[in-house]
């Protein structure tokens, strides 16, 4: 699996990038976000998905973790394929998307073009609360309102901690994040510390 490809940007278009890595170039489609990131870097590192069918070995960069980890929610909703999630991640950004997921506003995401009403209301049902359990937006899905902002280099690192210690990663997650925005200057020891009593 590649984790992410960092190299010498040469060359670049609103839905591909290529890197050139080791005397490899490797083709990247990007999605606008990833794309208006880019501009006038003569390097990058680009977090990588690989869609890989019968047919076709197709990579997907993204400029950040979070774009890619919405990216991989997306593909799993029944009727979104990869372009299709690549042309919402172009349309709005990933916190733009959690607080129409976090909301319920299925107008919103039926306005990006390949997306229909029904699309729009699995989305919603399928990716709520994932959004949250994944600790790719800290909006609290019921209603809608945004919760205290966490550190993410503390939680990233107690999550990591925690599943390396055999827990699952979805629920420990969701105990990291409700620690955090409980007290969020707590070190990543302290955090581990109470989440170890919390898992269930």
């Amino acid at each position: 699996m590649i984790e992410y490809i960092r190299g010498e940007l040469t060359e670049l278009t609103p839905a591909l990038a290529t890197i050139e890595a080791a005397g490899v170039g490797y083709g990247l489609n990007i999605s606008l976000t990833t794309y208006s990131a880019l501009q006038g870097k003569k390097e990058a590192r680009l977090y990588v998905y690989e869609s890989i069918r019968e047919d076709a070995y197709v990579l997907y960069g993204f400029y950040n973790k979070k774009e890619r980890e919405m990216f991989m929610l997306l593909i799993t909703v029944s009727g979104v394929g990869a372009n299709t999630a690549r042309m919402m991640l172009s349309s709005m950004s990933v916190q733009e998307l959690c607080s129409a997921i976090s909301t319920g506003n299925a107008k919103l995401i039926q306005s990006i073009k390949g997306i229909g009403k029904m699309t729009a209301q699995r989305i919603i049902v399928d990716l709520r609360d994932k959004i949250v359990t994944m600790g790719i937006t800290s909006e609290i899905p019921a209603g809608g309102s945004v919760a205290t902002p966490v550190d993410n280099a503390v939680k990233d690192e107690a999550v990591s901690a925690l599943t390396m210690l055999g827990f699952a990663p979805a629920p420990t997650q969701k105990v990291v994040m409700q620690i955090l925005q409980e007290q969020p200057t707590l070190p990543v020891e302290q955090v581990v510390k109470l989440a170890l009593k919390q898992i269930k």
